[in-house]
């Protein structure tokens, strides 16, 4: 049934109840970015055993995240919010709370409430650059936001928390129905399988392999730029892996496809979860064998070899005409290591 709006008297007794149920600032230990890029995993325990019970569920300090069309409830220093499993406003999900995993603080969930309709302008969901920011009446102090922007700021523990909880709640989201007999499928294993009881197919969640690369020809980096980024923005060449293709010839092929750049040797440098939607980004490195560029318009509006030296005024914020990478995302955590001579050291990344 489509979500409807309230009329003023049913709003006054919902916000009553959610007024009883106050949500929390969920700020793990652990310094902002405290590492090359934004949702770095290691620090969250997926407990897998718990799944296919309910004891982390019927646990008295579970928390969920709460998400709403792919944007995070974060309070207004951009710090994640958490709410009880029972809180009234989770009525507008389709479907129970995802177990995450295990936290200092106890079990923490994921939540989407994809039901739920705001009065705020929604118009830029889903937009390059995303600023709208969505206030719910049962989430005082706290709103909706686009977790790009939250990157720089994120805990390692809520940056893996939340990738998880993201990647899950959009695989669910586009999976409600049977990939082999079409009937709806339901949520099993605390969110971790989907099963059609229809014909008993068990699907379970899906991950996208990207691979990004610094590209390199001497002292030169190969950067392009897609039609649809904002202006000045320019990055390192990305592209899916496709079936029966390794890391490294994904590497070459996508080089070659959008830039007519040949790339001979390459190294697996580090990788990095991407929930938009739902997303591996293996960092690599390769050493381009040619050099006269022909770009595939469909693909990049402009792609260019940079100097390092040209690199560093990028990083630096005062190149004249390339912005500096947006930062919690592996693209410039890979141009910064190779402009300062460290891509393939191991210490940098600790992987």
């Amino acid at each position: 049934m489509p979500a409807r709006r309230a009329g003023r008297k049913q709003r006054a007794r919902l916000r009553g109840r959610w007024l009883a149920h106050k949500p929390v600032v969920t700020n793990y230990s652990g310094a902002a970015l405290e590492y090359a890029y934004a949702f770095h995993p290691g620090e969250l325990d997926r407990a897998a055993q718990l799944r296919a019970g309910d004891a982390a569920r019927q646990d008295a300090r579970a928390r969920t995240l709460v998400f709403w069309k792919g944007k995070l409830l974060a309070d207004a220093e951009g710090k994640p919010v958490s709410v009880g499993l029972d809180h009234p406003a989770l009525a507008d999900s389709r479907e129970a709370s995802i177990f995450v995993g295990l936290t200092p603080d106890g079990p923490i969930f994921a939540a989407d409430i994809p039901l739920w309709t705001p009065f705020e302008d929604a118009t830029t969901i889903g937009q390059f650059v995303d600023q709208s920011q969505q206030l719910h009446p049962g989430f005082p102090g706290a709103r909706f936001v686009e977790i790009r922007g939250l990157m720089p700021t994120l805990s390692r523990l809520n940056g893996e928390v939340i990738a998880t909880g993201k990647a899950l709640l959009q695989w669910h989201g586009s999976h409600r129905f049977c990939a082999n007999c079409g009937a709806p499928s339901a949520v099993e294993s605390s969110g971790w399988v989907r099963k059609c009881p229809l014909c008993g197919v068990q699907h379970f969640p899906r991950t996208d392999p990207v691979v990004i690369m610094v590209i390199a020809r001497g002292d030169k980096l190969l950067l392009g730029r897609n039609p649809v980024w904002p202006e000045r923005m320019y990055s390192l060449l990305a592209g899916f892996v496709e079936p029966g293709e390794s890391i490294e010839a994904a590497v070459r092929r996508e080089v070659l496809e959008e830039s007519a750049i040949k790339v001979g040797p390459v190294r697996y440098v580090s990788a990095q979860p991407w929930p938009f939607p739902m997303s591996l980004m293996f960092g690599c490195y390769g050493e381009a064998t040619s050099e006269e560029i022909t770009i595939d318009p469909v693909e990049l509006q402009d792609a260019r070899w940079v100097s390092r030296h040209d690199v560093q005024l990028m990083l630096a914020g005062t190149h004249p005409e390339i912005n500096k990478p947006r930062p919690g995302a592996i693209a410039g955590s890979l141009i910064e290591a190779w402009a300062n001579g460290r891509l393939l050291d191991p210490d940098y990344w600790s992987n």
